[in-house]
């Protein structure tokens, strides 16, 4: 029987050198309870179970709850019930990944849901029962007015997902932008998995244009702060320049000899993949001591990059136009 050739991809995952986790990338450890909840601002409170994030604001009317990540689930509910017993009155959606809100069924059938309108088509378009439809959906800003508090939710363009929103509360200074910034990790595989890697790079600018303390990310296992945003920025500089240079540096007649010239899916894999373990290399040095899975991401990152670079930024390699 042949074998296949990813019949040892956990063996070889058990055997992948892992670096420890340098100390900016650690958070509070999670209790008993499998879950952590803090309040992280005035009324603003952050919840985690280690990967992922949500947080909730209490007013003098009730609470506002951005999110619903299915690892933390019922939890949400009860970390809300741990700080008060006001009612759910608001609901907001970041995006439409389950992983962040699949789980937004545990709240009131009766609540206002807000979304961008590009998360509720896809939203409409998967009719998925764990993820109810939003009611009130916005095109470019929509500010949630309630009591006490407010939350001013924007639309800057196609990021992580194509309706990935900012949330900002100005009062208590706090950003909430999910699976863009990673506070003390760099960017989860292949750039987040973004629907735009330009503007997944915009972003990180767009949210120091707000001034915020504190930032919930929506993953990993601390709140994130301005200079978090300031580190990942220099990554993806580094990133983009160590990629770019790997693209016209690696040595395409040695990288294609042993490649077969009638199968064009094999010279694009060939050509990316050197041009991502080129961009690896130099890197993850740099890197693996300031940032948390710097040894792990950055080649599947480089290899996204890679790809922008050619197809969104024009710097095609040796793919160019032919004269």
């Amino acid at each position: 029987m042949p074998t296949s050739p990813y019949s040892d991809d956990a063996r070889r995952a058990r055997e992948l050198p892992k670096a420890p986790v340098p100390p900016v990338a650690r958070g509070p450890e999670i209790p008993e309870a499998g879950y952590v909840v803090e309040e992280i601002a005035d009324g603003v409170f952050w919840v985690s179970e280690g990967m992922y994030q949500m947080m909730f604001v209490v007013t003098d009317e009730g609470v506002v709850a951005v999110d619903a990540p299915p690892t933390l689930g019922h939890n949400i509910l009860r970390a809300i019930r741990g700080v008060t017993d006001r009612p759910i009155t608001h609901v907001v959606y970041s995006h439409q990944h389950s992983d962040h809100v699949g789980a937004m069924s545990v709240y009131p059938e009766d609540v206002p849901r807000y979304a961008h309108r590009i998360t509720a088509e896809r939203l409409a378009l998967l009719n998925d029962p764990h993820r109810p439809r939003p009611t009130r959906v916005f095109d470019d800003t929509l500010t949630i007015e309630a009591g006490d508090h407010s939350l001013q939710l924007d639309y800057k363009g196609p990021n992580h997902a194509e309706g990935n929103i900012f949330v900002f509360a100005p009062t208590q200074r706090v950003l909430m932008l999910v699976d863009v910034v990673f506070p003390g990790w760099v960017p989860f595989s292949n750039l987040a998995i973004s629907a735009s890697v330009p503007g997944f790079v915009t972003a990180q600018e767009q949210a120091l244009e707000y001034p915020f303390e504190k930032l919930v990310g929506g993953h990993v296992n601390r709140v994130g702060t301005p200079d978090d945003v300031r580190t990942q920025i220099e990554y993806l500089d580094d990133l983009r320049g160590t990629t770019e240079a790997a693209l016209s540096s690696v040595d395409l007649p040695e990288i294609m000899a042993p490649v077969d010239p009638r199968n064009v899916w094999a010279v694009f894999k060939a050509y990316l993949d050197a041009v991502a373990a080129r961009a690896a290399d130099e890197m993850v040095p740099r890197w693996v001591d300031r940032l948390g899975g710097a040894d792990l991401f950055t080649l599947p990152n480089a290899w996204s990059m890679a790809e922008a670079l050619r197809l969104d930024y024009g710097r095609m390699g040796p793919f160019g136009i032919a004269p």
